[in-house]
């Protein structure tokens, strides 16, 4: 009789890891994968960080238009979210989101060594992104960052709010706080109905400490911008009321990059590539668009008889 620790490691729907796609981190625990390959040679890897209580698979559309490209896309939900193992949207170290991300993307460039390396980043993902290109600059050939967080809302991080989160993260760390409101999300009622039945996202109310991992890594991108010197693009709605638009131009005002650019959408929501259909349609040009003009050319194969 096998004993019960040998029984396979399961997804938090029940599924044994056994049967899907998955990493293991650092601590042992199984992050579930995506991947989209293309069936010419890749060009590129592009590593997709998704947003809070959020998970992989809503990136569906953007992986396809990049894998149209010769793009090789991959993903996995972060440590407790989606079909990934953890405690759902709780982190003792916003650090850990970022290790994990170094690791597939470690993972595949192993794989496909000398391929250039971009970023796609969305909301805390785009934080994400931004920390982990800080963190080996010379490896990526661009990042691209939807609506990300990159300093907290001014309103609700008064110095006062700060002060009272951190003593309650002391005393109560896992006091709740209020939850995402999804009608921010997009200004299209089916994609805000689809967010809310998507049973892979979370959606309870957020922790006292994982707002404050939150607050860290903003302080913390709000160190490192002076010193960014590799190539982004940044797409921000100007309604957008979950990651604060200020944050991008600070961002694009501070960072030395040469090769930067920020595209406000007027009227845009958070996730601007579940926003309007036309909004939608040409943020998802956009970003191939600007990853593709940033690859080396394609190497024409030697005619015959030269």
């Amino acid at each position: 009789m096998p004993e019960p620790g040998d029984a396979p490691r399961r997804s938090p729907q029940g599924v044994p890891y056994t049967e899907l796609r998955h990493i293991v981190n650092a601590d042992g625990l199984h992050l579930f994968c995506r991947y989209w390959e293309p069936a010419s040679p890749p060009r590129a890897l592009v590593f997709i960080a998704h947003g809070a209580g959020e998970h992989s698979g809503p990136y569906e559309e953007i992986a396809q238009r990049l894998k149209e490209r010769s793009l090789l896309v991959f993903a996995h939900d972060h440590v407790g979210h989606g079909q990934s193992e953890g405690e759902r949207m709780n982190i003792r170290d916003f650090q850990i989101y970022i290790r994990d991300s170094l690791q597939h993307i470690d993972l595949m460039k192993s794989h496909r060594p000398n391929l250039p390396v971009f970023i796609v980043g969305h909301s805390m993902g785009g934080a994400i992104s931004i920390l982990t290109a800080c963190e080996r600059p010379s490896d990526f050939t661009g990042v691209v960052l939807i609506g990300p967080m990159v300093q907290m809302n001014p309103e609700s991080a008064t110095p006062f709010k700060v002060f009272v989160a951190k003593l309650l993260n002391h005393m109560l760390p896992s006091l709740t706080l209020g939850s995402i409101e999804s009608k921010w999300v997009s200004r299209d009622e089916t994609q805000v109905e689809a967010y809310d039945n998507d049973e892979l996202n979370y959606h309870g109310r957020l922790r006292v400490s994982f707002g404050i991992q939150l607050m860290a890594a903003a302080e913390r991108i709000e160190r490192e911008i002076p010193s960014i010197s590799w190539p982004f693009l940044l797409l921000h709605g100007d309604a957008d009321k979950l990651c604060d638009i200020r944050g991008s131009k600070m961002m694009f005002e501070k960072a030395p990059s040469s090769d930067k650019k920020l595209t406000i959408i007027e009227g845009g929501y958070h996730a601007l590539h579940h926003d309007l259909p036309e909004v939608a349609e040409t943020v998802l040009k956009d970003v191939t668009s600007w990853i593709t003009d940033r690859l080396p050319p394609a190497s024409t194969p030697p005619q015959q008889g030269s």
